[in-house]
């Protein structure tokens, strides 16, 4: 999640020179490339059977295909700062969602971890942080209308989509390596981003692409899609989904800090408290328990 924030305040750059949907085509397309050494089953492993398949196609339909359609879309319809707040709740739907799914039992400490990780997310929207500016680079100017509602349904609808991602990501990691699954949910990335990647592709000027800007490309699409996923399913297989979403806390918390540190962004009082908050929140979801807890 720390790397996420990163390269999210650091791909400011590719959201201006790019489409998203021809951005998002170049990043599935050169980790398909990176990853297609993974895609080969283990000998440790089972074959995949079909609900496992559709598992891995929900897992890219959701997280990656249907999140991004809903984000771009939702922040065009409302405030960025509201986007923000509304995006606190992740945790908190990831920790439900874990519970009736997953049969996840959550003590008081999770509970309150959850809450510090929404009011710092909060808090730190309300204080316009770098994700602001970048929310509202994605906004396309014929897309601004007043029906703030249904933009606000369409972000929750990605918190829904990223809390799925994680349930159904724990899932899978009880079957299948975190690599295998970082590959194949890319691939399937890939194949639902085509046909907008090939259409704006035809009419888009790639020659007019600095060099930078393809080193710039080439980290976003490794980092998106091949070390966080990797990372993310690698810690899920022995973490609980709802403690997993408690640390998308640390993806705004990271693209304040590389704003601050590296685009120039002034550090605020609010910002400053919104941290301790959401790292309080951390805090109590990672400390060790004094008791054992019996399963």
């Amino acid at each position: 999640m720390t790397l996420v924030g990163s390269y999210v305040a650091l791909s400011k750059p590719l959201v201006a020179a790019l489409p998203v949907f021809l951005l998002a085509w170049l990043r599935f397309g050169i980790a398909a490339v990176a990853m297609a050494g993974w895609l080969k089953k283990p000998s440790s492993e089972l074959p995949l059977d079909q609900r496992t398949k559709g598992l891995l196609f929900l897992e890219s339909f959701l997280g990656n295909f249907l999140f991004s359609i809903c984000m771009l879309f939702g922040v065009s319809m409302t405030s960025a700062v509201s986007a923000g707040v509304i995006l606190a709740a992740i945790p908190a739907v990831s920790a439900l969602m874990s519970w009736y799914f997953l049969n996840e039992r959550m003590g008081l400490r999770i509970w309150l971890s959850i809450a510090c990780a929404a009011i710092g997310i909060a808090l730190l929207s309300l204080a316009r942080h770098p994700l602001d500016a970048l929310s509202a680079s994605l906004l396309p100017s014929e897309g601004e209308v007043n029906n703030a509602m249904i933009g606000n349904l369409l972000v929750f609808g990605a918190v829904v989509c990223e809390a799925a991602y994680i349930v159904i990501g724990k899932r899978l990691t009880a079957n299948i390596s975190p690599k295998r699954i970082a590959s194949i949910i890319n691939l399937f990335g890939f194949l639902l981003m085509t046909p907008a990647g090939i259409y704006y592709a035809l009419s888009f000027d790639f020659g007019a692409m600095h060099g930078s800007s393809w080193l710039l490309l080439l980290f976003y699409a490794l980092a998106a899609s091949v070390w966080t996923v990797w990372l993310w399913m690698t810690g899920l297989k022995t973490i609980p989904a709802a403690k997993a979403g408690i640390f998308s806390v640390m993806l705004p918390i990271s693209a304040a800090v590389v704003g601050i540190v590296f685009l120039g962004e002034d550090f605020t009082l609010m910002q400053a408290i919104a941290f301790a908050i959401a790292l309080l929140g951390l805090l109590l979801a990672t400390a060790p328990s004094k008791k054992p807890v019996l399963s």
